[in-house]
């Protein structure tokens, strides 16, 4: 049961509203999300499971690599693999990720959050199997392919879930917390990779490690209720009758509030059915209406975010940890194993400090403090490149500052924030083209990184990284706006 001093709270919308008509508007007030915290968990931890399986895959396939290639432990005859037949094994499931988002676009608002996660969790789990039981190299790349889809399906659906289902006062807390659960994913596939990469055919284990969290998630979902909002904007859509589904969203909140008052719920569900018919949400979204008005403006806020999370130099940092610590005399095959779980425990740990304060301290704060150190660290990798070259430490310490730098910020607070600031009518759309850019930036990213590397340099491509750090920098201090404590009905008035 809610507490009554949680019943007691009010939110207060910080900046003013564009015009007086505006400031009339039926914003939710934080007394009527009165809330169980024990209803708010599982609401939270089934979608987050397809964020541990994103993260796994990441972590396993490090190792799945290993040992696919080894001729003694591959268990195959095709384990001389090309650099392009590796890369595909690497990069299958990015490139199923890029269609999942794509495809998103089109059935997020048919599907709803609730059942894309449930075809995200079928085409995970036959993903899975698929790359575990491959007889044949097109068989595990067909395998990785399936599995990106439901990655892309997944990184869709599962922050819009929570975000319309959790209480305001928590919202910060538990969308940041899946960020947590994709690291802990990551580490979980480097400790699997640690234990099964000396091990005949180890790399099929690894994979079908992930098959029983594919279960769980399916079952879970179905088992949760719809999201109310969804519901509700299908209702004044005209999809279904407005009477029958506001009746339905209201058993569905009272499940996702636990013990609160049915009053309260059933007057949540009248304000939100008013926002959505005082900014029009009855007629159905167009695709201009994306880059129109506030939704434009929930776009360059989106889209900014996961390009700058990408191309600051995340994937491409990471990709240097193992040259780094070697560099540094972790030189052994079972000292990068070793090195990959602490580094996952870094950020697994700071992940865990960002989930902490997110709502205390505020969106912005993180993101300014967290990509001022990523700059920092950036022009520190550069100088160890063209200035300290015999001085592994600096480069170490770098490192280190960068992942807990963006663990704090970019990786949390991008997925919070794109989960946050588009409106209701177009928030599945519009998510799916920010999920979109951001594994489409991992793949530029990723892609371009060693033709660059070439071109100009080690030193001078992380010092470039470091520029373009800067300019998100000021792209977040102009642009981004502080949503902490507010509903999404408050954020859709205050963009």
């Amino acid at each position: 049961m809610a507490s009554k001093g949680e019943r007691d709270v009010e939110i207060h919308v910080s900046s003013p509203l564009p015009d007086d008509r505006d400031a009339a508007r039926p914003l939710l007030p934080a007394a009527c999300e009165a809330y169980s915290v024990s209803a708010a968990i599982l609401p939270f931890f089934f979608p987050a499971l397809g964020g541990l399986l994103y993260g796994y895959d990441i972590g396993a396939t490090s190792g799945a690599t290993i040992s696919l290639k080894s001729p003694t432990s591959s268990g195959t005859a095709w384990h001389d693999l090309s650099s392009v037949q590796t890369g595909l094994v690497v990069s299958g499931s990015l490139y199923g990720a890029l269609i999942g988002s794509a495809t998103a676009f089109t059935i997020a608002d048919f599907l709803g959050r609730r059942r894309e996660l449930v075809v995200s969790s079928i085409m995970y789990l036959i993903g899975a199997l698929l790359t575990a039981v491959a007889p044949n190299f097109l068989i595990m790349v067909v395998g990785r392919f399936l599995y990106g889809i439901g990655i892309g399906l997944a990184m869709h659906a599962a922050p819009m879930y929570i975000a319309e289902t959790a209480p305001s006062q928590i919202r910060g807390m538990l969308i940041s917390l899946k960020e947590f659960f994709i690291v802990l994913g990551m580490l979980l596939g480097y400790i699997v990779g640690n234990l099964f990469v000396e091990v005949i055919s180890g790399w099929r284990y690894m994979y079908a490690t992930s098959a029983p969290i594919c279960v769980i998630m399916g079952i879970g979902m179905c088992w949760l209720p719809c999201s109310p909002r969804w519901l509700l904007l299908c209702a004044t859509q005209g999809k279904g009758d407005l009477r029958e589904t506001k009746e339905n969203a209201t058993r569905c909140l009272c499940r996702l509030r636990g013990q609160a008052s049915p009053d309260l719920v059933s007057e949540q569900v009248n304000l939100i059915l008013e926002e959505l018919s005082y900014v029009g949400e009855e007629k159905k979204a167009g695709f201009s209406e994306i880059f129109q008005g506030k939704c434009l403006k929930a776009m360059i806020i989106g889209c900014g975010l996961v390009f700058f999370q990408q191309v600051t130099g995340q994937p491409s940092v990471l990709y240097y940890a193992a040259t780094i610590f070697q560099s540094a005399g972790f030189s052994g095959a079972s000292d990068a194993t070793r090195v990959s779980i602490l580094l996952g425990l870094l950020k697994l740990i700071m992940t865990g400090v960002a989930v902490l304060v997110v709502d205390k301290l505020g969106r912005r704060p993180l993101l300014i403090g967290g990509v001022s150190g990523i700059a920092v660290s950036l022009f520190l990798l550069s100088s160890y490149y063209t200035l300290f070259t015999g001085a592994p430490y600096v480069a170490v310490i770098a490192l280190l500052l960068y992942v807990g730098c963006y663990q704090l910020s970019f990786g949390p607070i991008g997925w919070l924030m794109i989960s946050e600031v588009f409106p209701l009518k177009l928030r599945g759309r519009g998510l799916s083209v920010a999920v979109l850019v951001n594994f489409a930036s991992n793949a530029l990213v990723t892609f371009a990184f060693s033709p660059l590397e070439d071109l100009i340099g080690t030193g001078v491509l992380f010092a470039s990284f470091g520029v373009i750090a800067v300019a998100s920098l000021a792209f977040i201090f102009c642009i981004v706006p502080e949503t902490k404590g507010l509903t999404l009905e408050e954020i859709e008035a205050k963009l």
